[in-house]
């Protein structure tokens, strides 16, 4: 179940499809983290759209976007339902961050997070700019989810160095 990926060793690369709430649209796209090079990103894996806890979890961190971004930060958000169901949910929630689809869990898998039955693990890795793994949670239940507060404190302290 754990993930070999360690503290300082390269995050590996992806592209996936998703999306994003922009005025009254959602914006599709793809999304490559290689590209995000340069700025911290936090990957915030959820089990399920529209489920009460990855509710909670994610309308915390998009009302909380803000804090995010003073760090310079962007939040993905991830999991396997496709890009037509992020949609739904982040119109429904009003989520302001991307929602990125891996319906094959083949990101969750190569992270180590992958699950059965429930599709993955709640997981949250923090990339640094450089693109290796400043920090991360895994989560053996789904119950609970890492708080906005622990999330700026984390990017604080990798901005400190």
């Amino acid at each position: 179940m754990a993930s070999g990926l360690q503290t300082g060793m390269p995050v590996p690369d992806f592209t996936l499809p998703g999306g994003v709430l922009k005025d009254d649209g959602f914006e599709r796209g793809a999304y490559t983290l290689s590209e995000r090079r340069g700025t911290p990103l936090v990957l915030a894996f959820y089990p399920g759209d529209d489920t009460s806890v990855c509710t909670k979890q994610l309308c915390s961190y998009s009302s909380g976007l803000e804090q995010f971004q003073d760090q310079d930060a962007e939040v993905w958000a991830i999991s396997p339902q496709d890009v037509d169901s992020h949609e739904q949910f982040a119109r429904k929630h009003g989520l302001r961050m991307p929602l990125l689809a891996d319906t094959d869990r083949q990101v969750a898998r190569s992270l180590g997070i992958a699950a059965p039955g429930i599709g993955l693990r709640r997981s949250v890795f923090l990339v640094g700019p450089d693109g290796t793994l400043s920090w991360k949670h895994v989560a053996l239940f789904g119950a609970t989810f890492q708080s906005l507060g622990t999330l700026t404190e984390r990017l604080t302290a990798l901005r400190q160095g």
